[in-house]
């Protein structure tokens, strides 16, 4: 007798359904971990942005972070308001906004340096699983976005 066929359309067995939990638990995760840095989830995302690639534009922080500008603009407002970066207009081109760390901003990145162990040790898993599950992840991305998917749009 043959064996039963598999239900694809098992809950359970959905990529997209793993992917959507498992992104709520990271997130959670990371909430806890940044409490004490005063910022959130999206808010962590744009200064790990602004530490590798300052000075950016807007639409430059948007590439990196494959966001919308609109999303990224009250984020960007609100780490302004916290005294962690500066929005400038760029000389000859008023359109254009330059966004820089503050030195409150720069001296954050001391305290968040510990955050990537702190996560690692809250999963219980090694750098290798996580750099494993990173490749898998990126390639995901890449293929999603090669069929159509805009994941700049995504949040």
């Amino acid at each position: 007798m043959a064996p039963a066929e598999k239900n694809r359309l098992a809950l359970e067995g959905q990529v997209c359904f793993a992917l959507s939990v498992a992104s709520r638990s990271i997130v959670n995760t990371y909430r806890e971990v940044l409490e004490p840095l005063n910022l959130t989830h999206p808010q962590y995302l744009v200064m790990l942005a602004l530490w590798q690639y300052e000075p950016v534009s807007l639409t430059q922080l948007s590439q990196h972070l494959k966001q919308d500008s609109g999303t990224l603009s009250p984020l960007v407002k609100r780490l302004e308001g916290q005294g962690l970066l500066q929005r400038t207009r760029v000389a000859g081109d008023e359109r254009t906004l330059s966004i820089t760390l503050t030195e409150k901003g720069h001296n954050l990145r001391t305290q968040a340096e510990p955050i990537p162990d702190a996560i690692a040790e809250r999963l219980g898993m090694s750098w290798d699983e996580l750099e494993a599950l990173h490749a898998s992840m990126t390639k995901l991305i890449e293929r999603s976005s090669t069929h159509g998917t805009d994941t700049k749009d995504s949040h």
